[in-house]
């Protein structure tokens, strides 16, 4: 598999002359990823986050290799994330050089933006979005509250699952979410009624965005799906459970995961990550090895990444005695049986056609762990466990005024780690 690789952009001894990247936990020099942002009453542009602020790359551009301009005259990614990767590196190298030497400042200080002055967009137009089931440990904990006998359903380990969401509904961190109505039936009822969610959970995930598609009716051999993978970000796909329960059998999610999936508006690129890949947790013993279609050893030796979740939570109350945010899971983005690359592989293996932009969401990610479990659902095993918070409120599932929010930190030895910037909402009332 042809992978970026790690260069002098990475260099843990790099600095920025822009003082708050020095050490910043999300965006030091390192990183450098893509997003859509627009100052306060003007138009939307796209950017590159360093510390806490925003570049303004048209701003910039002559500064900037010639071939990039055009791709940055429209307010989205597309054609910036489609261009051949060493069009990609070599606008990393020349931000790197620009943030990192000196010299550059006076021409390049003037296109900076203080990040909390600004709103940031979608990062990209996306055309489709498909959510995966490749958290086993999460499939595993789901399938016991059902199947205590029997969790995994015989196809798991041969085919990545996956289902296709609404791409309309996505917004990015910051956007609240209205709780959904829908139909749901309780256990000791004969018949359905409609009205607001009372089971809302989220769900913890990273998000794929394609780079370049392949036309309907090609596939992308597993060989080549890194070529197609433009970067990631968080992704919540928030659940309605007891509409989900009621209406998911036989063809799967529809309205209880339809309504609302936050992202984090920055794009940490395939570039960018390169020196935190690692390898694909082997595979129990007597696991069935994946069909040749999905079968590579370079992606099965750096098809993982090295990067931690962690989700938050804080109510009303908390917000209003000023308690710092409850953490409620913290883990490994590697506790996933299929890769990234193997889910390209396999949505696009029957013909299927991707476009720049589509996002692909991995499902959630959940460990074994103590302190990992990435829904509520699984933390509060079903609604039976409340959790507690620091102001004696419980939850078992999130009630208006909660807010959600999701963070991610890659890192590897010798390196400086990197992350991925927020993803958050709250919960409004249902309208």
């Amino acid at each position: 598999m042809n992978l970026p690789s790690v260069d002098k952009t990475h260099s843990a001894d790099l600095a920025s002359w822009v003082p708050s990247a020095l050490g910043h936990a999300d965006f030091p020099v390192q990183n450098l990823p893509f997003g859509v942002f627009a100052p306060a009453g003007e138009r939307p542009r796209i950017g590159t986050a360093i510390g806490d602020c925003v570049l303004d790359l048209c701003a910039v551009g002559a500064l900037l290799p010639p071939e990039v301009l055009p791709l940055l005259e429209l307010p989205e990614l597309n054609a910036l994330m489609a261009a051949p990767r060493v069009v990609k590196t070599a606008l990393r190298h020349r931000l790197s050089e620009l943030l990192s030497d000196d010299a550059h400042r006076p021409m390049v200080e003037p296109a900076l933006h203080d990040a909390a002055c600004v709103e940031m967009l979608l990062p990209m137009r996306i055309g489709d979005y498909t959510d995966f089931y490749v958290g086993i440990h999460h499939a595993t904990n789901i399938g016991k509250l059902f199947r205590p006998d029997n969790p995994l359903l015989p196809n798991y380990k041969h085919v990545p699952i996956g289902y296709h969401g609404r791409a309309s509904s996505i917004r990015q961190s910051g956007v609240p979410v209205a709780r959904p109505r829908g139909q749901r039936r309780a256990n000791d009822a004969d018949v359905p009624v409609f009205g607001p969610c009372t089971r809302l959970d989220y769900e913890l995930e990273l998000g794929v965005w394609i780079s370049e598609g392949n036309a309907l009716g090609t596939t992308i051999p597993i060989a080549e799906a890194g070529e197609h993978i433009a970067g990631l970000c968080l992704l919540n796909d928030w659940s309605a459970r007891d509409i989900q329960a009621w209406e998911y059998q036989p063809l799967g999610p529809f309205l209880a995961k339809n309504f609302h999936t936050t992202i984090s508006p920055w794009v940490v690129t395939a570039e960018a990550l390169a020196p935190f890949r690692i390898a694909q947790p082997p595979r129990p013993l007597g696991d069935p090895d994946p069909l040749p279609y999905l079968r590579d050893e370079a992606d099965r030796m750096a098809g993982a990444f090295a990067i931690e979740l962690s989700v938050w939570l804080t109510s009303e109350q908390m917000r209003a005695g000023r308690y710092p945010p409850l953490r409620l899971s913290r883990g490994p983005a590697s506790n996933m049986y299929w890769t990234i690359a193997q889910m390209v592989t396999h949505h696009a293996s029957n013909g299927c056609g991707l476009n720049s932009g589509d996002l692909l969401g991995t499902g959630t990610i959940s460990g074994t762990e103590q302190g990992s479990k990435g829904s509520l659902i699984e933390i509060s095993e079903g609604g039976r466990v409340p959790v507690e918070l620091p102001t004696g409120e419980t939850r078992t599932f999130l009630l208006d005024g909660d807010e959600i929010s999701f963070s991610a930190t890659a890192t590897a030895p010798g390196r400086a780690p990197i992350g991925f910037g927020e993803c958050r909402a709250v919960i409004r009332p249902a309208p």
